[in-house]
């Protein structure tokens, strides 16, 4: 029998998969006019503050290096990303964002904000900032090594 605190926990799970879901859904459409999508424009945002490699992309998203490459693929044949040498791993090469990447991200910028303003209006400043620090914690927790 699990306890009232799991249970609360199991229901934060499936609460965080919902907003998940629908947050690549809004972010679907706010990157279609510029013909990316949300998994992509994550991509580009993390490497909007320098090079980095597939393997690092995954890792700062908790997701598996396989479904990072895919989309890295795609956006290196859409000419959003280049290739540069890695003096750390010649194996691993950097990917850069390009100029034509660079204002995709741009023109996203402004429609993030204005969907942000209208979601966050809806929503306490306080428990906004709640959330925040309840799931940074969530994801400390999830990712020390656990028996399973």
């Amino acid at each position: 029998m699990r306890s009232l605190r799991a249970e609360t926990f199991t229901r934060v799970i499936d609460a965080v998969f919902a907003c998940n879901g629908g947050f690549l859904a809004a972010g679907d459409a706010l990157t279609e006019p510029v013909g990316l999508t949300a998994a992509q424009w994550q991509v580009l945002g993390f490497l909007e503050d320098g090079p980095a490699t597939a393997a690092e992309l995954a890792r700062r998203r908790g997701l598996r290096r396989q479904s990072v490459q895919e989309t890295v693929n795609r956006l290196l044949r859409n000419g959003m990303l280049d290739r540069l040498p890695n003096p750390a791993d010649a194996r691993a090469p950097l990917l850069s964002v390009t100029r034509q990447a660079k204002e995709a991200l741009r023109e996203l910028g402004a429609a993030q904000v204005d969907w942000a303003e209208g979601v966050a209006g809806s929503v306490s400043q306080e428990d906004l900032e709640t959330t925040l620090r309840t799931l940074r914690r969530l994801r400390e927790v999830v990712a020390q090594p656990r028996l399973l």
